[in-house]
């Protein structure tokens, strides 16, 4: 019987889980903080996590870090709330398996959680995932952006430059890497994907570029790197800005010289990879903040690609929409035929802060609630049936006449611009660090009881 740790805070919404997991053959502990849910995690050995990402200890991105420590091989399934979408993309980013929004589809829970232990069963290998030329699940846009994507992939795929994929969490940059790499002279070889931001300063050395037997304590064997592991390949190196600092230095001489030292090794082994790398941060203010290297930032960008939010791409909306509807009836073995016009007036409207990754959880939630042959409003989360588009306000006019032109009193209001801007670079600072508050107010010259005061005092809800 698979046993599953739930983690929230509310008593009641627990035991009415857990009572409905055990209907289903689940045996289930559960907890109402991080720190009891970790200490179980100690304790005990589980199949799977099922946790809130609002907890009164810990946030759910402090808690994936600590989990990942203790249990890497557990799959983490996050409750959110239609707000924690943005972080709960960067949690998954970290190793999580998947979110669902709260107030949670029971059946759709379960489908998660089969899905999680059904892939954690699956027999492990030694084998470096590649993609074969021809097998990538992809849809091409059709908005101007997208054509526009397509045509410098298109250029840069048979060269060996690295490239620099930018673009919000969701938005596909894995994607455009792999259509990059079975473009290329090098589809035949591996392609091998890194997510930095799950390396510590300790792991990544040794993910990036192995080790030999006694290099450390516990090191009982050789480790192949995932350099040598794309040799004459691609290696995609997600979320570069969060690569440890000291590792930046090994990375760039890695691609200068072409070559790469094994932990506790005295030589030097050459490789042949091209590096492909994303970032969803502004790696030029990370270098004047000090925190990326500039000569690597000018070795990694000999070509720049950006990949648009869904929300700028409103002609493509219903076309991937369609694209994860057939992926949804494959997995779920339904036969869904599309969506009515009111669904995609809706989904045309929203502005999907998760992007693809969002849509696609949508539509396979839509799928497997739909009774009739089409999706309809009924199936899609209240957040998305009542959103409005925010309308900007129309200047007034009856302002401060100043030369000849009315003047917005807000625009005059020497305190109110200072609110708004400390406001604005509060909240884009913590979407640089990924809401590190301990960060943030180190990097804003702040302490932290300053900086959770500002939160309170500008209503910023993390």
């Amino acid at each position: 019987m698979p046993k599953i740790l739930l983690i929230d805070d509310d008593p009641a919404f627990c035991l009415m889980l857990k009572s409905f997991l055990k209907r289903q053959q689940f045996e289930v502990e559960t907890a109402f903080t991080a720190n009891d849910g970790l200490r179980l995690l100690k304790a005990s050995s589980f199949d799977l996590i099922l946790t809130d990402f609002r907890l009164p200890d810990k946030d759910g991105l402090e808690l994936m870090s600590q989990m990942q420590v203790l249990t890497p091989e557990v799959p983490v399934i996050l409750m959110t709330t239609y707000a924690d979408i943005r972080t709960a993309v960067r949690a998954i980013k970290m190793g999580a398996y998947e979110y669902v929004t709260k107030p949670i589809n029971p059946d759709e829970t379960l489908l998660l959680i089969q899905s999680a232990l059904s892939k954690k069963a699956e027999p492990e290998t030694d084998e470096v995932p590649t993609t074969p030329a021809g097998n990538l699940q992809f849809v091409r846009g059709q908005s101007d952006q997208a054509q526009q994507i397509e045509e410098f992939i298109t250029l840069v795929a048979p060269t060996n430059l690295s490239v620099i994929i930018e673009g919000e969490s969701g938005t596909g940059k894995e994607y455009v890497a792999r259509m990059m790499h079975q473009q290329s002279k090098r589809h035949d070889k591996p392609f091998v994907a890194i997510d930095c931001g799950a390396l510590s300063k300790e792991l990544a050395g040794s993910e990036l570029f192995g080790y030999v037997k006694g290099a450390f304590t516990g090191a009982m064997k050789d480790k192949e790197g995932q350099f040598e592991a794309a040799e004459g390949g691609t290696l995609f190196l997600d979320e570069i800005g969060n690569l440890p600092y000291e590792i930046q230095v090994k990375l760039l001489r890695a691609l200068q010289e072409r070559k790469v030292r094994k932990l506790g090794s005295t030589t030097d082994q050459d490789v042949d990879v091209r590096v492909l790398a994303a970032t969803n941060e502004d790696l030029v203010q990370a270098i004047s903040n000090g925190q990326f290297r500039e000569d690597l930032y000018h070795r990694l960008n000999e070509f720049k690609i950006n990949v648009p939010p869904l929300r700028d791409r409103n002609g493509d909306v219903v076309l991937f929409a369609k694209h994860f509807l057939a992926q949804a009836n494959r997995e779920l073995e339904r036969n869904i035929t599309g969506f009515d016009e009111a669904t995609e007036e809706a989904m045309l409207r929203y502005n999907w802060p998760g992007n693809l990754r969002e849509l696609k959880n949508v539509v396979k939630r839509a799928v497997l609630l739909s009774k009739s042959g089409e999706v309809t409003l009924q199936q899609l989360p209240p957040e998305i049936v009542n959103y409005t588009p925010a309308v900007p306000e129309p200047q007034n006019n009856a302002g401060i006449a100043y030369a000849g032109t009315a003047i917005d009193p807000m625009e005059t209001d020497l305190k109110s611009i200072n609110e708004r801007t400390e406001r604005e670079m509060i909240l884009t600072m913590l979407e640089r660090v990924k809401y590190n508050k301990s960060k943030a107010a180190r990097l804003l010259n702040i302490d932290r009881k300053t900086l959770y005061n500002k939160l309170k005092l500008y209503n910023i809800d993390i």
